[in-house]
């Protein structure tokens, strides 16, 4: 990326950050199913996919006994797992993130699905299922894109049915101008 600073131009790698989507809607209405599937398509289609899950009621990540567990149970502020096929990591925080915030956490991604974030000020696709509740929690959301229902929805966004992977994963990415290509030796000459 080229930067003009103060009279000069000024190279910089800096990388531009994934878009995020968050994937909203009432529980039970089927948003990880939707993700699950949603996934393996972008992943054909050649991208890299992180996904952020929103939990307001917080969890465990570790098992009681296992040794990270008890590092937490120790009083360690943060605890990160490690193996030659995954990290994990547990930490104390102060506040609840906004995706923003925990972008820095995600690497040579190139989306990110937030199952979630529903206040966020960040594009969203609703699941919403009519048996669920009568209305979308987003129709009054500058930030929708789009719902994914197999009921008509009368809002002024497209609307995909729950089987239309294809669809979506398609509007995905023409709304962010997402290549394949960006997920090869590219990447880092884009980056």
């Amino acid at each position: 990326m080229n930067e003009y600073q103060n009279g000069s131009l000024k190279v910089t790698n800096k990388r531009v950050s994934p878009p995020v989507v968050c994937i909203v809607g009432n529980s039970g209405s089927g948003k990880t199913t939707f993700i699950e599937r949603l996934i393996p398509e972008l992943k054909r289609r050649g991208l890299k996919v992180g996904t952020l899950k929103h939990d307001v009621h917080g969890f465990e990540m570790d098992k009681p006994g296992k040794d990270s567990w008890r590092h937490k149970q120790a009083g360690a502020s943060t605890t990160i797992i490690s193996s030659s096929q995954k990290i994990g990591i547990v930490m104390d925080v102060n506040h609840d993130h906004k995706p923003d915030e925990l972008l820095p956490l995600f690497s040579d991604i190139d989306i990110i699905l937030a199952e979630g974030y529903k206040r966020a000020d960040r594009p969203k696709l609703e699941v919403f299922r009519a048996e669920i509740t009568k209305e979308p929690l987003s129709k009054e959301d500058k930030s929708l894109l789009a719902i994914v229902s197999d009921t008509t929805v009368d809002l002024d966004v497209p609307r995909f049915s729950t089987k239309d992977i294809k669809g979506v994963t398609d509007f995905l990415l023409d709304y962010f101008n997402l290549s394949p290509a960006m997920n090869t030796g590219q990447r880092k000459a884009a980056s």
